[in-house]
This record gives structure tokens, sequence and C-alpha cells, in this order.
């Protein structure tokens, strides 16, 4: 767990693993990463980066998880402080056991949720056990 509060730039999340990584990255360069967790199971990959207009900050990744091609895949809005980047293996760690992260909540390519809504983000900060970026 994360508690963004204590270090909003979220430094302490850089270089998992003995790799340092670097401390500003464009997150052109992050999305397509992939998603494991600590047990090395591949979890999926970054579909998006979501940012806070208001407060300029990264908000939540988009991860797809399952399907064929793009067909029949789960995109799930995963709290940022969640993730940490792996550098030593170009990916980042979230820690969740996969059948956790099959039950989350999650919505499909035609109907996002509005990541706006303060309610929706505290459920998911919630089931993921972060603290939300905006408290």
């Amino acid at each position: 767990m994360s508690d963004e509060t204590s270090n909003p730039s979220g430094l302490d999340q850089i270089g998992v693993g003995t790799t340092p990584a670097p401390a500003m990255m464009s997150a052109g360069t992050l999305t397509g990463d992939d998603v494991y967790n600590p047990q090395g199971e591949d979890l999926g990959e970054i579909k998006e980066i979501m940012l806070d207009m208001r407060s300029g900050r990264v908000a939540y990744a988009v991860l797809s998880f399952g399907g064929f091609l793009g067909m029949g895949e789960k995109l799930f809005a995963v709290p940022w402080g969640a993730l940490k980047l792996d550098a030593a293996n170009k990916r980042f760690v979230l820690n969740v056991e996969k059948e956790r992260l099959e039950t989350a909540p999650g919505f499909d390519k035609d109907h996002w949720p509005d990541m706006a809504d303060q309610t929706w983000g505290r459920d998911i900060h919630t089931y993921y056990g972060t603290t939300p970026y905006w408290d």
C-alpha cells in the first residue's frame, strides 16, 4: 500500500529491485507496459494513463486484462499509487493476486466510468488498498 500524501511525487515507487529508473518519463513510453504481480503472474498491460486535469496528477492507469486480440478484454482503473515501476524488467508491479483482479470492478472499452466521480474513486482506492490522492 502506498500513502501518496507522504510523497506526492511518487518517487518512492521508482526502481523496484536494483535497477534505478528515471525520475521523469513520458506517459507515452508507459502505455503498453506489462503489469505483473509480485508472484510473477502476468496481469495485463497499461492501455491508458489518466490525468486529473484539476490537480495535474496522474490519477489512474487503465489496465487491460483477459480477452484475445482486444476482444473480450476487461479494463480496470488502477490507482497510480498502487503500481510500482520495475525498471530492471521494464514493467510495473501491482500487489494483487490474479484472482482478485479477475473480480475487481472493471469496465469495457465502450462503457467507461466517470473517473472524476470521487465516490467511484474512493471505491477503487479502497479495493486496491490505497489512499485517494485528493485526500
